[in-house]
């Protein structure tokens, strides 16, 4: 039987032009060697990559935010989620960060529930999500936040009711909809426990220890 698993591969590339850079990201324009030999201009968004955290209690609830979406005119909901600011930063320590800043909650396991590149026809951004159990208030004083996360609502909502919500096509947000799903396959498999650790390497992504 064929493996199925995506591979490393890159084509030759001729020339490249940034003809925006924004304040996280940019666009880039790579002219691309196909493999008739013709070439081809490939336009695509430069990000830094992501980190997201399905936290999930005791009481089998997903700490979930609400935040306005200005391209899609939206309202989502959302796990917490954040860019990987520092070239080279471990991912978990990322993820520990957004959790406490977005939901000022702090976990004591931690694993790769899956990784996933969010848009890959016209987006390098590869995104971590990971699974935080063993849920509890962080310390000290929540962290201020400003512009479209001063309106987040915060909520704990059953991992049962996401799943549902993402079928009937009433949640979108890609983070949560790939997290909710994977939780619900991770049970239906080998269990929570059989999830690579939180350190697993990342080669999207690579990181220190």
């Amino acid at each position: 039987m064929q493996q199925v698993q995506d591979t490393p591969e890159e084509w030759r590339v001729v020339a490249t032009t940034t003809p925006f850079t924004g304040k996280k990201t940019s666009v880039r324009t790579d002219e691309v060697v196909m493999p008739d030999g013709s070439v081809v201009g490939r336009d695509y968004q430069v990000h830094p990559g992501s980190v997201a955290v399905l936290a999930l209690d005791d009481q089998d609830r997903v700490v979930v935010l609400r935040q306005y979406r200005h391209p899609v005119r939206q309202k989502l909901w959302e796990i917490p989620a954040g860019l990987l600011d520092v070239p080279g930063e471990n991912p978990l320590h990322a993820a520990q960060r957004e959790l406490y800043e977005e939901a000022h909650v702090k976990a004591e396991d931690w694993r790769v529930l899956t990784d996933v590149y969010t848009t890959p026809g016209g987006c390098d951004e590869a995104v971590r999500i990971f699974l935080a159990r063993g849920l509890a208030e962080a310390e000290g004083d929540r962290f201020e936040v400003s512009d479209e996360e001063a309106d987040m609502e915060l909520a704990r909502v059953p991992s049962a009711e996401l799943v549902r919500g993402v079928l009937a096509g009433e949640l979108h947000n890609s983070c949560l909809v790939v997290g909710v799903l994977s939780l619900a396959a991770a049970r239906a498999g080998d269990g929570l426990d059989a999830l690579r650790p939180a350190d697993a390497p990342w080669p999207a992504r690579p990181f220190e220890a």
